[in-house]
């Protein structure tokens, strides 16, 4: 039968061989308290998803996906990248690719994909809702995200708002087989300017450690 240790133990353990050194006012008990208040905060890698066969190397560096005369939903996305600390990578590059307004992937060149070093662990896409195509269920915006001394993270974007849907993420989100996860799944904000109608999403992501 296997032996289970608490953490507790663990570090008495440790302190009593010398291999833990605690500063003033410490104990092994406040140590390990702090040490599982600190799991608890750590944040959750984005759930992976799948790379899919459209991606192309070498696309341009923009965050303006979007032409003045584009067709479709002009589309906001802003999001944040942290490790699993809750900490902003500072050296992350982001690349992302999509459908136009009717669907299709640019295959020849590079509308619709774009790749960035976000300032500060930052970033912010210009761009419009993608469409529908014949092979996929979901609307979707694809995200590949390198950063030094990280796993690479492959994910999609989802929304809300896609009539796949029906109003119901949280029940018909599978109803896409390749979306395993409801936390892909984000709120979409409408907001009108004049005449003009826009949408707005915030995707955080969340990158293991290597």
């Amino acid at each position: 039968m296997a032996l289970l240790v608490s953490r507790r133990e663990t570090l008495e353990r440790c302190a009593a061989l010398g291999l833990l050194v605690a500063g003033p006012g410490l104990t092994a008990s406040s140590v390990a308290a702090a040490w599982e208040q600190a799991e608890k905060n750590a944040l959750k890698p984005t759930p992976r998803n799948a790379l899919g066969p459209y991606y192309k190397k070498d696309a341009p560096f923009t965050a303006h996906l979007r032409g003045p005369q584009d067709a479709g939903l002009p589309l906001a996305v802003t999001g944040r990248i942290f490790d699993t600390r809750g900490e902003q990578l500072q050296d992350a590059v982001l690349e992302v690719w999509q459908t136009n307004h009717s669907g299709q992937y640019d295959l020849t060149g590079y509308k619709y994909r774009a790749q960035m070093r976000p300032a500060h662990g930052a970033y912010a896409l210009d761009t419009v809702m993608p469409g529908h195509y014949p092979d996929r269920v979901c609307q979707h915006v694809h995200y590949l995200i390198t950063a030094p001394g990280h796993k690479i993270l492959v994910t999609q974007l989802y929304f809300s708002t896609d009539p796949v849907l029906d109003g119901d993420p949280d029940k018909n989100y599978v109803k896409d087989p390749l979306l395993k996860s409801r936390e892909l799944v984000r709120p979409v904000t409408l907001q009108s300017d004049g005449d003009a109608v826009s949408a707005r999403v915030v995707f955080d992501l969340c990158l293991e450690r290597a």
